[in-house]
């Protein structure tokens, strides 16, 4: 079967929005089977919409249609949908009923736009939406369907994962597949490719697929299994033996995050944790409190950029930054200790680096990081080298840090 993504908007046209609801789309599909051949981006009007359903029904089984579908004037999906199906829109009671608990429990005072949102085609089959007052709506043609949801990316990843890909699987009786998804962080797409080619070739010789996803600081990778379940012991077992390959790499599976992996180390150590961070500025911070509960064992953060600070706040000498710099070892190990003491932690992580991108040397590049991790027993610092993208280079120090801290503390 094909199946087609059409993304409406003219902020996605000109650039304003990325259109990630796209990319998102066409990855979950192929976790059941389903790939996508073609893929619109489209205005909002009647003209752009009418003709990309004609193109689309021409050519694909499932079509999937994002945005147009908010309570303002220029959202005209709901409206169009009516005439391409031949149908009319009428008060959907259900919906109605979601939307004004939606606004009473925000103590919000619900619009008059807001409640033509119940309103619906009503030859659809409506798709609740639990995060939003869009609902989505699900069409049936000549043994094709084409679905409507709301371009609110978490809207419409709810809707997709609670209720519409099971419901596309049964419709068009897909084959299942299995996947498992192991989480790396700290290695390279080429260098682990070739760290694991034997590993990887026994893989695929069993009929078996992998796919390396890379994002910054992470490197997932995915095993795919056409047989369906019956194949879990053994992709297990294949990633128990990749995790003997990288151990110091390997951190968790599927939608496990590491500073939440890290949390649970702590939690279950009874130990605390700080930062002290220049720069990543707080992102440290950030990332661990992402984490509900980690008021359990982390404390706080210190964001010390200027030499005045990093000497009052967590006592770096200022003989030490005069003589090996901001960023250098014997810094980012002052600043750790002073954290640890200051905080009055198990353990503090400490950063200071050149993010760029400006400010590098010959000697001291953009890029150039420094890591500390401190504890009353025993220090652990190490130099990153991460290149010449700023905000790629704090998110590539906060994966370094939180797994620096799991494999030389916590494991």
């Amino acid at each position: 079967m094909n199946a087609e993504i059409i993304s409406i908007g003219d902020e996605l046209l000109i650039g304003q929005t990325i259109n990630t609801n796209a990319s998102w789309l066409g990855s979950e599909l192929a976790l059941i089977n389903i790939k996508v051949k073609n893929c619109q981006t489209i205005s909002d009007t009647r003209e752009a919409i009418m003709q990309s359903f004609d193109l689309a029904f021409k050519r694909s089984d499932l079509i999937i249609v994002t945005g147009g579908l908010g309570p303002t004037k220029d959202d005209i999906t709901k409206h169009v949908l009516c005439e391409y199906f031949n149908t009319k829109l009428v008060v959907n009671n259900e919906v109605l009923k979601r939307i004004e608990d939606y606004f009473l429990k925000r103590d919000r005072v619900m619009l008059e736009v807001n409640s033509l949102q119940a309103s619906l085609p009503e030859v659809c089959e409506m798709i609740p939406n639990y995060q939003g007052t869009a609902s989505g709506m699900w069409f049936e043609k000549d043994g094709k369907v084409l679905i409507s949801l709301p371009g609110v990316p978490y809207e419409m990843k709810g809707m997709m994962t609670d209720i519409i890909l099971e419901k596309i699987g049964k419709f068009f009786q897909v084959k299942a597949l299995y996947h498992k998804t192991i989480l790396t962080t700290g290695i390279g797409e080429s260098f682990l490719a070739e760290k694991i080619k034997d590993w990887e070739n026994d893989l695929l010789s069993k009929g078996f697929s992998l796919a390396y996803l890379p994002s910054t600081g992470l490197l997932k990778l995915r095993i795919t299994s056409p047989s369906g379940e019956k194949d879990e012991a053994l992709i297990d077992m294949y990633f128990q033996e990749l995790t003997k390959i990288i151990p110091e790499n390997v951190f968790g599976y599927e939608n496990d995050v590491l500073a939440d992996v890290i949390g649970q180390k702590l939690r279950k150590a009874g130990k605390t944790i700080s930062s002290v961070e220049s720069c990543t500025g707080g992102g440290i911070a950030n990332e661990i409190v992402r984490v509900a509960g980690s008021s359990d064992y982390y404390q706080g953060s210190i964001v010390a950029y200027s030499y005045d600070l990093k000497c009052d706040l967590v006592d770096v000498k200022l003989e030490t930054l005069n003589k090996f710099g901001a960023v250098s070892e014997e810094t980012a190990i002052e600043m750790a200790q002073g954290g640890l003491k200051k905080m009055n932690t198990d353990f503090c992580i400490a950063t200071t680096g050149i993010a760029g991108p400006a400010g590098g040397t010959d000697e001291k590049p953009v890029g150039t990081v420094w890591i500390a991790i401190a504890s009353k027993e025993k220090i652990h610092a190490k130099c990153f080298y991460f290149g010449d993208n700023r905000q790629r280079n704090m998110k590539m120090t906060i994966f370094a840090a939180l797994n620096l801290l799991r494999n030389n503390f916590l494991d």
